[in-house]
């Protein structure tokens, strides 16, 4: 009888334990909300019936045929580009005259339900490719009434840009400029263990590090991560911001891709999830401006890693650009800093907005293009 009465205080001991962090973390999320309008949202189904949602800023005078497609990283969502000024890229090109569409992969945030038959769990980068990116690419353009688009990612999303262009989608790409994404994966212990970890923490179908990263939030300012610097410079981001990247930014990764991220860190390879293609050796057929960008002090996209990436790519528009305070810079970004950094807004957001309007085709007063008469759900075909 003992055995059981503990049993039932255990149990109910637990249950207010969650019932106190559900109500912590909903708390979080309203206290650190993103206090900005809200931009608008498109649907796109995905030609094997996925539906992602897309979060479009459009520019209040627009000056550009080509709209930006922005896409996030790995654990990331669309507020890694579209966050509150100044450490929003979406608002910063949408203000200087483009239209922005920033993307939340399958699987993540308002993207996040499968289609009947599917499951998350299965979710590997191959399908962000083959799918998602044509889909964002069609969307974009029928919203715009645009020939080409240009594709801007972050991380894991400039890896996607790199082999979305190697397929038929890549002619309707304007140019691609890849922030802090790691082409090439050196042997590196620390990286090593950490993916292994991630990977058997998603067992059996995903991490879904929301929960924890939003707990953990109201702290960050007062004390630091263990191994934070592996992707933010804590001491360039703002206590007040890292609160709220933390409450609002960080999204879950599913067990596949961390298993691919795993297979490309254990053997130096950006390849398909069966090892079928090479998406890194397809770098060196890529023909459209290709702008290679990232921080001095990164360590998953190292400056080495970056120019051996821009000595690879076979466009011969193309360009190079490590920020740090080697090239007088306000500091040497890591890789999350180059979005949330202090400096970010006044050096990086810059040289983005000047790389795309100089390929940019610039439309004249009055010049409207033929574009989707509703944001009506965009569909590419049925399952």
């Amino acid at each position: 009888m003992d055995a059981v009465r503990w049993t039932l205080w255990i149990l109910l001991a637990g249950l207010a334990l969650l019932a106190v962090n559900v109500l912590w973390v909903l708390a979080v999320r309203g206290w650190y909300r993103l206090r900005t309008d809200e931009p608008e949202r498109v649907k796109v189904r995905c030609q094997d019936g996925w539906e992602l949602t897309v979060h479009v800023r459009r520019a209040a005078h627009r000056r550009f045929e080509e709209p930006v497609l922005l896409c996030h990283g790995l654990a990331a969502n669309r507020c890694t580009f579209d966050f509150e000024p100044p450490y929003s890229l979406a608002h910063f090109l949408s203000e200087a005259g483009f239209d922005c569409f920033s993307v939340e992969w399958r699987g993540i945030g308002h993207s996040r339900p499968p289609p009947p038959g599917r499951r998350w769990a299965d979710v590997t980068v191959d399908e962000l490719i083959a799918q998602d990116g044509p889909a964002l690419i069609e969307l974009a353009l029928a919203q715009t009434g645009a020939r080409r688009a240009f594709w801007v990612g972050h991380s894991l999303g400039g890896l996607v840009g790199y082999a979305v262009a190697q397929g038929p989608a890549g002619t309707k790409l304007a140019g691609l400029l890849a922030l802090g994404s790691p082409v090439f994966f050196p042997p590196d212990p620390l990286l090593r263990r950490l993916i292994s970890v991630g990977t058997m923490a998603a067992w059996p179908r995903g991490f879904r590090n929301e929960w924890l990263s939003r707990s953990l939030a109201p702290y960050l300012g007062y004390l630091t991560l263990p191994l934070s610097d592996v992707i933010i410079n804590p001491k360039h981001i703002l206590p007040p911001i890292q609160r709220k990247v933390y409450a609002n930014m960080m999204a879950s990764m599913s067990r596949n891709v961390l298993r691919q991220f795993q297979d490309w860190i254990d053997h130096d390879a950006f390849r398909s999830y069966d090892g079928s293609v090479d998406w890194r050796a397809g770098l060196a057929k890529l023909e459209l401006p290709v702008m290679v960008m990232g921080g001095s002090a990164d360590r998953l996209a190292s400056p080495k890693n970056l120019r051996a990436q821009y000595e690879l790519v076979g466009s011969t528009d193309k360009k190079l650009h490590v920020f740090g305070c080697e090239r007088g810079d306000k500091m040497n970004y890591g890789h999350g800093d180059l979005l949330f950094g202090t400096g970010a807004p006044i050096e990086v957001h810059p040289e983005i907005r000047d790389w795309l309007a100089a390929r940019a085709t610039p439309l004249r007063q009055g010049e409207e293009l033929e574009t989707q008469a509703s944001p009506a759900p965009v569909s590419l075909g049925t399952p």
